[in-house]
């Protein structure tokens, strides 16, 4: 199992924070597209590390065409040596359309559609194939030697698509190198829902389950003494809770027989009624979504739940926790 790290969006400590992950051991990073790019940090990241594999988790698809994206990945991929993976996700429907301005419709096909053509533009690139890309949603068919960029030393980019329904998740398994699970998980959701469909999906393009990667963000509640535990407690109750009003991840919780908390939580949410959506969240529910742990029991706990089942494990920490304390996760579960 890989455990990987995060590089901050802030490009005046993202270098630091790269070269801090690589020497405590962590197998890759990746930078979040929230209030900033997520591909600027990772060149200050190729630039000052040698051996991480470094990641967008996620950079918005569909905020971006399929030729601009590509391309990003391309000189990632080639300035780090070979070490870039694009982690991609569709983000919301409100945010595409009233965010970005782009536009939003049937999202699994249209990702699986974006990854294909991206493909078809890296095989352009490096193998002189005629781009020739016609779909539903996309079309590239021009490419002139003067806007054809060098040919790949590295090979293509990885390709991690971020997926929580089953839709997604076959296009993930079909498509893409690998799959980024959301952090709103359970092990019973990954065993039942989300590694069938990675099955499904792999299945249509004469690929198994072996041959793609699943990075997963596992909610860690976890402190030195009984007041640290609680803040972390609170700080994952309402980080769960945030997720679990979203109808789209409401399957999650309907397996476990919660679909009534989510209605609960989307009412709440609508109200302004944040705290109390914390509450709501029990500690059946806290201990189903997390791993509850003192810090010297938390490579155990991780492990028990999730070897086995990801290749690639980071820490979600939703509150101020001292990087000694990560770190030392990761040599707990690194070691034999």
């Amino acid at each position: 199992m890989k455990i990987d790290g995060v590089v901050p969006s802030d490009l005046r400590r993202a270098a630091d924070a790269a070269r801090r992950a690589e020497a405590a051991g962590y197998d890759g990073v990746w930078s979040a597209e929230t209030n900033a790019d997520p591909f600027l940090p990772l060149v200050l990241t190729a630039e000052h590390t040698e051996r991480v594999e470094i990641g967008t988790g996620i950079a918005v698809a569909f905020a971006r065409s399929p030729m601009t994206t590509a391309q990003l990945a391309h000189n990632l991929n080639g300035y780090s040596g070979g070490r870039f993976l694009l982690g991609l996700g569709s983000q919301i429907k409100p945010h595409i359309e009233k965010r970005f301005s782009m536009p939003w419709s049937h999202p699994a096909a249209r990702m699986r559609e974006f990854i294909l053509a991206m493909r078809a533009i890296w095989d352009c690139w490096d193998n002189g194939t005629k781009l020739d890309f016609r779909g539903e949603f996309y079309q590239h068919t021009l490419m002139t030697p003067f806007f054809t960029p060098p040919a790949s030393q590295h090979g293509t980019p990885k390709v991690f698509l971020a997926a929580v329904g089953e839709k997604m998740t076959e296009v993930a398994g079909e498509v893409a190198d690998g799959m980024l699970v959301h952090g709103f998980t359970t092990e019973r959701y990954l065993r039942e829902v989300t590694i069938p469909a990675i099955e499904r999906g792999a299945a249509k393009a004469g690929a198994t389950r072996a041959d793609r990667e699943l990075s997963l963000p596992a909610f860690v509640v976890t402190g030195r003494d009984e007041a640290e535990m609680k803040t972390a407690a609170d700080a994952v109750r309402a980080q769960i809770a945030f997720y679990g009003s979203t109808p789209a991840y409401r399957g999650v919780l309907e397996l476990h027989g919660w679909g009534d908390l989510q209605t609960e939580l989307n009412g709440l949410s609508k109200q302004g009624q944040w705290q109390a959506m914390g509450e709501a969240i029990d500690d059946e529910v806290l201990n189903t979504f997390a791993v509850v742990a003192e810090p010297d029991d938390v490579p155990g706990g991780l492990r028990k739940r999730f070897d086995g089942l990801v290749e690639r494990l980071s820490f979600y920490v939703p509150y101020s926790l001292d990087s000694e304390i990560t770190d030392g996760f990761v040599n707990g579960l690194q070691s034999p």
